[in-house]
């Protein structure tokens, strides 16, 4: 081991380093979501993205990337394997057919409709592990951070 990088780094990286946490409770509840929608075939960033687009009118690929804290190109090939199983479409804007809107179909609803008890379900379980059964504070923190 090298002098200038002693072992009490790596426990003050593994103590203190916010990304890591971060990262490996998102990975663990990541886990558990797409352990419980598993039945009605959705992984928990398929959800989140369908979710997304349950709104009055079809947003702009660009406003949900924005909303999904993703890169356009990510987003597109997520949403590949909802298009597939025609629970989302992607359809040229009507006032500019270079822009894309994204839409729900029936069948995406419907799966929708079935996942969102076991959303539910799955939150106020995970909710339930945190001091007071409340996830609102930790909500809070983490808008805070991202925003």
């Amino acid at each position: 081991m090298r002098s200038d990088l002693p072992l009490t780094t790596t426990h003050e990286v593994r103590d203190r380093c916010l990304c890591l946490h971060l990262q490996r409770a998102a990975r663990a509840i990541g886990r558990r979501f797409d352990d419980a929608l598993r039945p009605v075939g959705l992984t928990h960033g398929q959800y989140s993205l369908m979710v997304s687009l349950n709104r009055p009118s079809p947003p702009k690929i660009t406003e949900v990337a924005s909303f999904l804290a993703m890169d356009r190109t990510t987003l597109t090939a997520n949403l590949k394997p909802l298009e597939r199983r025609g629970l989302v479409v992607v359809t040229p804007d009507n006032k500019d057919r270079r822009l894309r809107r994204l839409s729900l179909t029936d069948a995406g609803r419907d799966v929708l409709v079935a996942a969102v008890p076991i959303w539910r379900e799955t939150h106020d379980a995970i909710d339930m592990l945190l001091e007071g059964g409340d996830s609102g504070p930790l909500k809070a923190d983490l808008v805070a951070l991202s925003g």
